[in-house]
């Protein structure tokens, strides 16, 4: 058996279509309060699978609903290939942030790809959503949540996860949820025209890289045009656009998808969405808050994801 495609220290596709990901390491959850937070994992769904993992602040008490939290929703990155919202980067990061935003977290561990291409992950997390809706009134640790205020955040293939999210709950009057802003963090866009970055000398490797991830997510038969790649597809209407929540977003200064990051910010702010902000971490690299989740850099981070969802 050979390998047909490899990404390496990540998987590897063999020729009989199985797929091979390396073990990362990862975090168990603990409902005893662990650096200032507790964990909890639960079933979205059976049947498909999908899981997530809860995040509440360790002085909450679990059972009071006197004081509403705000909810933030993430969809870890991996190039919609690998990642899971049990690896240690982004537990770390994401039980600081609720601590900092006095909110209770719900992390997606949606489908992958290959096996299971787009949109199937856009599906699997909007789910999500759904779920929320039906859980609110019996999962005794969303008894706290606000479901009027929920916040979408995701890093790299997450953070287009939330672009296409987004646009899944504007377009489906029954969304279960109100939400009032989105956090796309490095998030991963892409076309068949490359950009400047894209074309420069010495970029081949990391493109490479990332158009191995594209071609193993999208539907067989589509290009880097298919309307989850690049962002200019997404079938809205001016009124549509209108409706489209609150971003802020988030790129890097040394990240290769930087550039796509601020196009996205652009091409929101064109399409009349009324409050667009653009954040660049100079000096930093690619999704920076997963490989040094305690770094003055991802404390920043937080701090202005917390601020901009009390500004919301």
């Amino acid at each position: 058996m050979s390998i047909v495609a490899e990404l390496p220290g990540y998987l590897q596709v063999l020729s009989d279509g199985s797929v091979k990901r390396f073990a990362r390491e990862i975090v168990p959850a603990s409902s005893e309060s662990i650096n200032g937070y507790k964990s909890k994992d639960v079933i979205i769904d059976t049947s498909k699978p999908i899981t997530g993992r809860l995040f509440l602040p360790g002085t909450l008490s679990i059972g009071s609903s006197d004081h509403k939290l705000p909810l933030i929703v993430h969809f870890h990155g991996g190039g919609f290939c690998f990642g899971s919202a049990t690896s240690v980067g982004s537990h770390n990061f994401l039980g600081d942030l609720c601590i900092t935003s006095q909110s209770i977290v719900l992390s997606v561990d949606y489908r992958l790809a290959p096996e299971n291409r787009l949109p199937i992950a856009y599906e699997d997390c909007y789910s999500s959503l759904d779920w929320l809706g039906h859980q609110v009134s019996s999962e005794p640790w969303l008894e706290q949540a606000d479901l009027s205020r929920v916040f979408l955040s995701g890093d790299s293939a997450g953070g287009n996860i939330v672009h296409n999210v987004a646009i899944k709950a504007i377009q489906n009057n029954n969304c279960p949820v109100k939400i009032k802003g989105l956090l796309p963090i490095h998030p991963y866009f892409g076309s068949e025209q490359k950009t400047e970055k894209e074309k420069s000398e010495g970029a081949a490797r990391d493109f490479a890289n990332i158009d191995l991830c594209w071609r193993l997510s999208i539907p067989e038969g589509s290009n880097r045009d298919y309307y989850g790649c690049n962002f200019e597809k997404a079938e809205l209407s001016a009124a549509e656009w209108s409706h489209f929540p609150a971003v802020m977003v988030f790129v890097a200064g040394l990240d290769f998808l930087k550039e796509r990051g601020v196009m996205y910010a652009e091409f929101l702010q064109k399409k009349g969405v009324k409050v667009v902000r653009l954040v660049e971490a100079e000096g930093e690299a690619h999704v920076f808050h997963v490989l040094y989740p305690k770094s003055d850099a991802t404390r920043l981070l937080q701090q202005q994801m917390s601020e901009f969802m009390k500004s919301s």
